[in-house]
C-alpha cells in the first residue's frame, strides 16, 4: 500500500538520486512528502507501493520511470503575480530604466517556471508598461525553463482552467489577456508570442542559455544545498549581461552564497544587480 514506511536505506538512497539528478535536496524526516508525491505514480507502473516504485526506478526497469519520479518531485505550487512586488520592480523601475537608456531589445528568463504562471506574467507586465509608454521596449523576449517535460508543454499551451486562473490574477488582467474557452481561459496571443518554453535542469551548463538582462529565479534556490546554490548563482551572474538584475524568492538570500551581485532596495521588496 502507498501508506508502507519507507525502508531507512530506500530512503536514504533516494534523496542521494534527487540531490544528484536535479539538485533537490530532501530533509532527514521527508518520507511523507516522497509517499504523497510518488503515491500518485503506483498505477501508471503497476506496483502495489512507494518502496516498490523506488526499487523499479533503481534497477532501471521502466522506461520513463526515472523522469516522471523527478517531475513529480520537483513540481511546485505556482500562481500569477507572485509576490506581486517583483513584477511591481520590474515594471515600475527596470523597465523605464532600460527604456531611458534606450534599450528595444530585452532577454528576460524565468527559471523553473513551472506550467507558465510567472513567465506570463512577465509578459503581462511588459504590455502593461508598453500601454504607459507606446513605442519602447519594442522587442522583449521571455524564456521560460524547467526540468519537468510535461510541466513545460502545459506553459507551451497558455491555456488553464478556471482554478489556475484564479491564483494571484486579477479578474481585470483575466478579462484583459486571456479569452474564454468553455471552462478555460486561453492566453491572449500577443501575451503569448513574447514568452518561448524549454526543459532544463539549473545544474547543467548554461552556456547554451545565452546571456539575459533579468532573470528571475524564484522560490528555487531554498531547496538546493549550499553548494549547488553558489554553483547556480556563479553560473546565473556569468549569464547576465553587465548591470543585468536577477530576482530571488521572498524568502531567499544572497548571503554567504555570491558575491557577484549588489542588493538594490525598493518599497517593498530588493531586487539583485550584477556588480
Amino acid at each position: 500500500m502507498a501508506s508502507t514506511p519507507l525502508d531507512p536505506q530506500d530512503y536514504e538512497d533516494f534523496r542521494v538520486f534527487l540531490e544528484q539528478s536535479c539538485g533537490l535536496v530532501l530533509g532527514e524526516n521527508k518520507h511523507y512528502l516522497v509517499t504523497s508525491r510518488l503515491s500518485r505514480l503506483m498505477g501508471e507502473f503497476s506496483v502495489n507501493s512507494v518502496a516498490e516504485l523506488l526499487h523499479l526506478r533503481k534497477t532501471g526497469g521502466r522506461s520513463g520511470l526515472r523522469e516522471r519520479v523527478i517531475e513529480a518531485m520537483t513540481t511546485k505550487e505556482t500562481y500569477w503575480f507572485r509576490d506581486i512586488f517583483p513584477f511591481e520592480i520590474l515594471k515600475n523601475q527596470i523597465l523605464p530604466e532600460q527604456a531611458k537608456a534606450g534599450a528595444n531589445n530585452l532577454k528576460i528568463w524565468s527559471a523553473a517556471c513551472s506550467s507558465g504562471q510567472e513567465a506570463y506574467s512577465i509578459s503581462m507586465a511588459v504590455s502593461e508598461f508598453q500601454q504607459a509608454r507606446p513605442g519602447t521596449l519594442k522587442n522583449v523576449q521571455i524564456t521560460g525553463t524547467d526540468i519537468s517535460a510535461a510541466i513545460v508543454n502545459d506553459a507551451r499551451a497558455g491555456r488553464y482552467d478556471s482554478l489556475a486562473i484564479a491564483r494571484g490574477l486579477s479578474p481585470e488582467r483575466r478579462d484583459r489577456f486571456f479569452s474564454r474557452d468553455g471552462d478555460h481561459w486561453v492566453l491572449r496571443p500577443e501575451i503569448k508570442a513574447r514568452a518561448s518554453f524549454r526543459e532544463f535542469n539549473l545544474l547543467d551548463n548554461y552556456t547554451l542559455m545565452g546571456r539575459f538582462d533579468i532573470i528571475f529565479c524564484r522560490n528555487v534556490l531554498i531547496y538546493f544545498s549550499a553548494e549547488n546554490k553558489r554553483k547556480i548563482l556563479a553560473r546565473m551572474a556569468q549569464a547576465l549581461n553587465p548591470r543585468g538584475y536577477l530576482f530571488l524568492g521572498a524568502s531567499e538570500s544572497m548571503a554567504n552564497y555570491s558575491d557577484a551581485f549588489e542588493m538594490v532596495r525598493s518599497n517593498p521588496g530588493v531586487v539583485y544587480r550584477k556588480r
